[in-house]
């Protein structure tokens, strides 16, 4: 298993154990907070977007020059004509996981004859979420296990911190450290070195 979702609280990229049980404490709560219909969280627009987990408006961390500079890095990539053949890439765009959740991935990657939707509700290819330091662990891989349970081909998890991505799928998850990653069902290949790159940009 990966040290993504295996280190001990010392090693942890996700934040400290402080707010990783601030963060806990919150979801606990979620019992006794109050509950907002769909349709109120559809018709509302937030900034930056929210997820929405039965019934629950959750934030997501972002607002960080790294999360920044990732989140467009990947959508220029994925973007470049020679890989705009075959997927359409969007930040920031509602993804419906199941009735009554719908998640925000930093980047959602759509086969390219994917039906035009202002909310998505047919699984991605994949989905990118790039790690803030408030993230938790727990937080981490349930919006993982939601993309994937909706059929979303791989999750990647990209830690600035480690310059490292962990490819989820099925069952199972595996930290690269080097090398390439391949788009599922495409020919499209990123390199690690080209994508962090943009980190050690001024």
């Amino acid at each position: 298993m990966p040290a993504i979702f295996s280190r001990s609280h010392a090693e942890r990229p996700l934040g400290s154990v402080c707010n990783q049980a601030h963060n806990r404490m919150s979801e606990v709560s979620m019992a006794t907070s109050t509950v907002v219909p769909v349709k109120e969280y559809l018709r509302n627009s937030y900034r930056p977007d929210r997820d929405y987990v039965d019934g629950e408006i959750q934030e997501r961390n972002l607002g960080e020059r790294d999360h920044a500079d990732l989140q467009s890095r990947f959508v220029f990539l994925l973007c470049l004509p020679e890989n705009a053949a075959y997927v359409t890439a969007r930040s920031e765009l509602r993804v419906q996981v199941k009735e009554t959740r719908f998640r925000v991935p930093d980047i959602c990657v759509l086969r390219k004859d994917t039906p035009r939707e202002q909310v998505v509700t047919q699984a991605p290819l994949l989905c990118v979420e790039i790690l803030s330091p408030e993230d938790t662990m727990l937080r981490t891989r349930e919006r993982v296990r939601d993309f994937l349970e909706m059929g979303v081909r791989e999750v990647w998890v990209v830690d600035p911190t480690s310059r490292t991505v962990t490819i989820c799928a099925g069952t199972t998850a595996v930290e690269h450290t080097a090398g390439e990653l391949r788009v599922p069902e495409t020919p499209i290949v990123l390199a690690l070195s080209d994508i962090f790159k943009v980190l050690d940009e001024q």
